[in-house]
């Protein structure tokens, strides 16, 4: 079963279950799904659907740093349980000690970059997490302190 379906699914559950900020939540994702489609103009498959879901994930974790900033906690716990609703049709994230292992493996295998070569560490450590989901904030903010620490 793909993502669009699996979410079309859950949206009738959610219905029947009257849980309102589920149901608003998978409508939302079910929407930007459909326009990304339209964009397009085809079928997404489950990675540029994955891809699509891991851009709303990142655009609720920045109005959580707005609300919060402006003093709206209901409104920034509001999108932390969207995240969390969203997360659960992404696959797992990648934890911290693999992204730091694989930034590792990646400067061993180019030899000695410096940070002028920040780029394409960062590049080819991203190509080895291609299916996974990685926060890119982490994974830069580990290839710094590993090459800061050479």
């Amino acid at each position: 079963m793909s993502i669009s379906e699996q979410i079309t699914k859950d949206i009738t559950a959610a219905m029947k279950a009257r849980e309102e900020l589920k149901l608003s939540t998978l409508r939302m994702m079910k929407t930007a799904i459909k326009n990304k489609e339209i964009e397009k103009r085809s079928a997404l498959d489950d990675k540029e659907a994955l891809q699509v879901l891991s851009t709303m994930i990142k655009q609720r974790k920045d109005s959580i740093e707005q609300f919060t900033k402006g003093g709206r906690k209901e409104l920034a716990d509001k999108e932390a349980a969207e995240i969390t609703i969203i997360e659960a049709y992404m696959p797992k994230a990648v934890g911290e000690e693999e992204i730091t292992a694989a930034v590792r493996a990646t400067i061993a295998e180019m030899g000695s970059p410096t940070m002028k070569d920040m780029g394409t560490v960062m590049k080819n450590t991203m190509a080895k997490f291609a299916g996974a989901r990685v926060d890119g904030k982490v994974v830069s903010e580990a290839v710094k302190r590993e090459l800061a620490g050479k």
